[in-house]
């Protein structure tokens, strides 16, 4: 047999797993990416994405082409003023199309699945078991059939079975938060075009940005506030969305209203305790099985791109019948990746604390702290840039072909 001709399979056809398939075929591997569904579906409506996801579908083959809307992005008080600016470098502006770029979810899923080669999807495919036998991962299906495969990468989300089975069953950690978001193509007044305006004031969230979705340009929003995950979800997801933001001034309220029925969203947000090693043998994690992270990121979906990216860089040229060698590039690929998006679920999940569970009488101090400092700027409008650039600088010239 020959070794090397044995697929590399990944689970689940979430932004991880298309970019991990999409990423190891551009590098000359087979992939066979499985789906449990009837089709690779968007499980939401709006997204964001920082320019290091959009260097790695670019790599990928992706058309990133008006993909969405070029925005810059900026966190204010309750009164308008700027608490942190994002200072994206101009260069790196004028390379991916924006420092940040508002899209729909549905619209990253179609491009992704464009790209992708005819045979790799296959759907209606659940998973009921994978052992790492040394040489081989047998992957058996529940119709009962058995895929031999060089490596796994299990990206099928927060309730990962492959993580289980890797490292044991861990709980999911609640952040006690609830978001209601939605999009309109309406023409609001009063819209900063291609803004991110990131607002609070002492207890909410009220966000929108410019988006650009199939050609046409709209808004997509969100609220966020604390909320009991053992409470019943608002039966009313507009009326509850809009006493929230007509506690902001702008249009917020008004893009609220024009919103049509089916464009709004909720969804709690909790995710995983992050674990420090994600590979074990033959076998790793990405995207949401390896960091399920809070939208206080706006960088979840962005980092399960770039760890598709990075396996496939890690993996280039390793001989796949080599186990050590198999096991070393899985090794240098959690090395890549678990600091930096450790981090970014930990600094996640403490914005979330900070701005909505800070004790009230400390609420003032707090805010105080906010308007009439720089800790802000410095942590999120110049630490975050400087770590978007890193991070570009980390990718490296791209994804080539082994020869």
């Amino acid at each position: 047999m020959d070794f090397n001709s044995r697929p590399i399979v990944v689970i689940g056809a979430g932004p991880a797993g298309m970019s991990t398939a999409l990423s190891l075929h551009t590098v000359g591997h087979d992939v066979i990416l499985l789906e449990r569904y009837r089709e690779a579906r968007a499980a939401g409506n709006i997204l964001n994405l920082w320019p290091p996801p959009i260097k790695a579908l670019q790599e990928m083959g992706v058309d990133t082409h008006d993909l969405g809307a070029p925005c810059h992005t900026s966190f204010r008080g309750v009164k308008g003023n700027v608490r942190a600016d994002v200072q994206i470098p101009d260069e790196v502006v004028a390379a991916y199309g924006g420092g940040f770029i508002g899209l729909l979810r549905p619209e990253l899923y179609r491009r992704m699945l464009d790209a992708m080669p005819v045979g790799v999807l296959r759907t209606n495919q659940e998973v009921a078991s994978i052992v790492d036998s040394g040489d081989e991962v047998q992957v058996t299906l529940a119709n009962g059939s058995v895929i031999a495969a060089a490596a796994v990468i299990g990206a099928d989300g927060i309730d990962s079975m492959v993580r289980k089975q890797l490292w044991g069953a861990s709980e999911r950690r609640e952040h006690k938060l609830h978001i209601i978001a939605g999009y309109t193509f309406a023409d609001v007044p009063g819209i900063e075009r291609n803004e991110v305006v990131l607002t609070h004031d002492n207890q909410v969230q009220g966000t929108y940005s410019s988006i650009r979705d199939d050609g046409r340009d709209g808004v997509q929003w969100w609220v966020l506030e604390a909320w009991d995950p053992a409470a019943p979800a608002p039966t009313d997801l507009r009326a509850h969305a809009l006493t929230l933001a007509e506690r902001f001034p702008g249009p917020l309220a008004d893009l609220v209203r024009a919103t049509e029925g089916g464009h709004f969203q909720r969804w709690p947000i909790r995710d995983r305790v992050p674990l420090k090693k994600w590979s074990k043998g033959r076998i790793s994690l990405a995207g949401d099985a390896a960091h399920a992270t809070s939208p206080y990121a706006a960088y979840g979906a962005g980092m399960s791109i770039c760890d598709g990216y990075v396996i496939a860089q890690c993996l280039t040229g390793v001989d796949l019948s080599d186990t050590s060698a198999v096991v070393g590039a899985l090794a240098a690929y959690d090395e890549r990746r678990i600091a930096h998006t450790n981090s970014q679920v930990q600094q996640a999940y403490v914005l979330g604390k900070l701005f909505h569970h800070a004790p009230s009488f400390l609420q003032p101090i707090r805010d105080f702290v906010l308007d009439r400092t720089p800790m802000l700027q410095k942590q999120i409008g110049e630490r975050s840039p400087g770590e978007i650039v890193a991070q570009l600088d980390e990718m490296g010239a791209g994804l080539v072909r082994a020869r």
